[in-house]
């Protein structure tokens, strides 16, 4: 049974002009906080088992939908465009998180949060971790978004490409191959994300109650701005300047996001080690049980030893 369903109760925040939905999942005998960083297209519901999995360790749980997917204010009038204009964006949206629901949250518990992050969310946090050192206790990141599988075309033309569509400002027209790939109807046999049939058939029964909830991909203006933000994770001194204690997950099987680039990375980060989980797809928290084992033995290595329980 997956409890955090029963107990889903969102609320809105306010980053900026935009509504962010948000959720607190508490653990029975909280031990600590995790922030649950979600990746591009997600949304809460599709980690209610992740969750639970979370609350079980003993951490209650903060999450949220970014600006422009899930629950949250859509920044197009075609609502499955999933846009931005630069990171900056997005970057507001955790801000307004720690500041309004983690940081009270873990004062109140006399301890610094722990954080998961997906792909996207991933990246997302890494730039948290830059800017705001000594913030979280721990970090540990599956699969993030370091660098972005082409999937067959040359990186450098897919990077041309987008720098001509974008040359007077972002565009908002689908990433080529975006319009027609509907997530509500996608089949198992056509996505690239998990070879767990089950857990892909949980997540498109949500869709297909809340439809509202689905993107389509990215624009063009998107792909930029991603662009843009990866550049500045490979300048020179950033990874070197994160000291907070990190897990870096990379999935072997990654058809969405770079996973050498992730290694590369970690390598560059003074209090990092990098964990490949050989045959995983991209969302290695979907995926099968013998790949989320591997995920939570990482994980709970990691986190007991970075993050230990708060003491009463």
């Amino acid at each position: 049974m997956i409890i955090a369903a029963q107990s889903f109760h969102p609320f809105f925040l306010t980053a900026g002009t935009v509504r962010l939905r948000a959720s607190h999942f508490a653990a029975d005998t909280p031990r600590g906080i995790c922030l649950l960083l979600n990746g591009q297209t997600e949304f809460i519901e599709k980690y209610f088992e992740v969750i639970d999995e979370l609350r079980g360790r003993g951490y209650s749980v903060v999450t949220f939908d970014w600006r422009g997917q899930g629950g949250s204010d859509r920044l197009l009038p075609d609502p499955r465009k999933a846009h931005i204009e630069d990171f900056a964006a997005y970057d507001q949206d955790l801000d307004v998180i720690m500041r309004e629901i983690v940081g009270p949250l873990a004062m109140g518990l006399n301890c610094r949060p722990i954080a998961l992050a997906h792909s996207m969310g991933g990246h997302i946090l890494l730039r948290r971790l830059h800017d705001m050192q000594d913030e979280f206790a721990a970090a540990t990141l599956c699969a993030p978004m370091l660098g972005i599988n082409p999937r067959g075309a040359p990186w450098w033309v897919v990077e041309k490409i987008a720098a001509h569509l974008n040359r007077n400002a972002p565009s908002t027209d689908y990433v080529w191959g975006m319009a027609s790939r509907d997530q509500l109807h996608l089949p198992f046999a056509q996505q690239i994300v998990t070879s767990d049939r089950h857990r892909y058939a949980r997540t498109q029964a949500v869709l297909a109650a809340n439809p509202e909830l689905r993107l389509n991909g990215p624009t063009w203006g998107w792909l930029g701005a991603a662009m843009n933000a990866i550049a500045l994770t490979r300048s020179p001194g950033y990874a070197e300047a994160i000291r907070t204690p990190s897990l870096l997950l990379g999935a072997g099987q990654d058809r969405v996001c770079d996973t050498e680039a992730a290694r590369l990375f970690a390598a560059r980060m003074p209090h990092t080690r990098f964990v490949e989980i050989s045959g995983a797809g991209h969302e290695i928290l979907m995926e099968r049980d013998v790949f989320r084992t591997q995920l939570w033995s990482a994980f709970d290595e990691f986190t007991n030893k970075s993050a230990p329980a708060v003491s009463r």
